[in-house]
């Protein structure tokens, strides 16, 4: 009879298959963002002030790659001052470049607040992706940013099928997909719950079949 397996190898192992699914998640939408970068310059005709913009983006996209090397674990988080409508508005004008119909509607004279800007980005632009994936090529996405009480509340809503009421809950699991026959890897919502939480936060999602989800990452506001 052979030796049983030991369950602290099994945890382990099952940890590492994790950590590289999401180190392979989070890397694929940096290097995503960065080809349609290189896209939208090789067409040619970007006056001096949209290249910069692209430049700046191009360098954004590159330390998230490099962040996430250094640092699989979404849960650690390196705090410092931030503009979050600013977050937003790169997150959406990188999805725009990759072709996505996506606006951004952010509320001026935001307060800065601590939080880590690289991780931030990576549970919005995994917002997006997952927008985009339940979206048509027709449907505006919609990429918000506004505070409200005592919370800063950053929102992506699409216009897509909408998830079912009894699913919502299991959705920010590890692993889940609800369609099978759809690419993602399941982790995408994953990596922004933990965001959020790791920051204090929260993230929710409303949805209605047949009209849509909003999902919405909560942060608290520093407390006069």
């Amino acid at each position: 009879m052979g030796a049983r397996p030991d369950p602290r190898a099994l945890v382990t192992a099952r940890v590492d298959r994790e950590l590289l699914a999401l180190l392979v998640h989070e890397v694929r939408s940096s290097v995503a963002a960065l080809s349609a970068i290189a896209e939208a310059v090789s067409s040619g005709g970007i006056d001096d002030a949209a290249l910069r913009r692209l430049v700046a983006l191009s360098v954004s996209a590159c330390r998230g790659i490099e962040r996430v090397v250094e640092d699989t674990a979404p849960g650690s988080v390196r705090l410092e001052e931030v503009d979050v409508g600013r977050v937003a508005l790169d997150a959406a004008a990188a999805a725009s470049l990759g072709g996505a119909r996506v606006r951004a509607n952010v509320e001026s004279e935001l307060p800065l607040i601590r939080v880590d800007p690289v991780r931030l980005r990576q549970a919005l632009d995994n917002l997006i992706a997952n927008a985009v994936l339940h979206s048509s090529s027709r449907d505006e996405i919609v990429v918000a940013a506004h505070a409200s009480g005592k919370e800063l509340l950053l929102s992506v809503r699409d216009a897509g099928e909408g998830i079912p009421r009894e699913q919502q809950a299991r959705i920010f699991k590890p692993g889940i997909r609800l369609e099978r026959d759809r690419p993602g890897s399941g982790l995408g919502l994953a990596v922004a719950r933990a965001v959020a939480e790791a920051h204090g936060g929260r993230i929710t999602v409303e949805s209605t079949l047949g009209r849509g989800a909003t999902f919405t990452i909560a942060l608290p506001l520093p407390q006069s």
